[in-house]
């Protein structure tokens, strides 16, 4: 892809004195005019290219740029593409690790060869959210419109929705589009997308960037207390960490939280099965209850 090349030829650009138009078209596996357009590109970005015809002529960063070309180090450059290389355990593709591969080629100082950070980003859903990933990247980078069935606690839609931006958070996938329904910018969560097509050509607005603070999403709407048995000390800690609760005089763990919603804390809680109780609030304690009563009349005949 284009942007991947323009990041490879100023990478190698930066690192060394000068290099042939048809160096750089056999390294990237292009014809020296898309090599020739790539060049007018980064120009067009500000970068100052000087290219020198004949013998002993090439492609270069003209002298006295402003940024030395030695701002990045071999370590710092490794960070940088591995978090690039990380992008091909969503996609499935080798593109990012093919981008390290040429620009390591001639012992570049710049790319060790021995990677010490190891980034996956893939999931359980690595089959069905790759090819989700591919189109909605499509979609931004020509401005086209994606349909989709969506899935939420409130029942299933149909969306129209022009993308702007694929965000990683919370270790899940999300859009941030504007929503033709809802005439608002949304966040909309990749695995609960279906039959996801491509639609028309949109004129691009104005796009803020998506507000991510937990209490926006997740807003602390239902305050809970909890007794847990002491060997579910590990998975307090995994998922809120070692200050969240305090250990009673019985061994138990008290602990305290907040969730968007009754129904999220419940759920939780239920995770536990018999190792967790729930004392507040008192309306949920009792709604627990309840439930309990109607699974024991299910599962208790005979």
């Amino acid at each position: 892809m284009k942007t991947e090349r323009l990041i490879g030829i100023l990478s190698i650009l930066l690192q060394r004195q000068r290099v042939s138009a048809p160096e750089l078209a056999e390294q990237f596996e292009v014809s020296r005019r898309t090599i020739q357009r790539d060049i007018e590109t980064l120009c067009r970005a500000g970068i100052p290219i000087a290219t020198v015809q004949g013998a002993g002529g090439g492609i270069s960063i003209m002298e006295g740029y402003r940024v030395d070309r030695t701002v990045l180090t071999g370590p710092e450059m490794q960070a940088i593409l591995a978090g690039l290389q990380s992008l091909d355990s969503v996609s499935g593709t080798r593109r990012y690790a093919q981008l390290m591969e040429k620009l390591s080629a001639g012992g570049s100082r710049l790319v060790p060869g021995s990677a010490r950070m190891l980034i996956d980003l893939s999931s359980w859903y690595k089959t069905s959210l790759s090819p989700k990933i591919e189109l909605i990247q499509r979609a931004i980078e020509q401005h086209h419109c994606i349909r989709f069935s969506y899935f939420s606690p409130k029942g299933e839609s149909d969306r129209t929705v022009e993308p702007y931006y694929l965000v990683f958070h919370w270790s899940t996938w999300y859009l941030w589009g504007w929503c033709r329904t809802r005439e608002d910018f949304r966040l909309f969560k990749l695995n609960r997308m279906d039959a996801l097509a491509e639609g028309t050509a949109f004129a691009p607005r104005t796009a803020p960037l998506p507000d991510l603070a937990p209490e926006r999403i997740f807003p602390a709407n239902c305050r809970v207390t909890v007794l847990f048995d002491p060997c579910c000390r590990w998975r307090l800690v995994e998922e809120y960490g070692p200050d969240r609760f305090t250990v009673e005089p019985d061994g138990r763990l008290r602990f305290a939280g907040s969730f968007p919603d009754p129904d999220s804390a419940l759920s939780w809680v239920l995770t536990f099965g018999d190792k967790a109780e729930l004392l507040e609030p008192a309306a949920l304690r009792e709604r627990l209850g309840e439930l309990a009563k109607a699974l024991a009349d299910r599962y208790g005949r005979t």
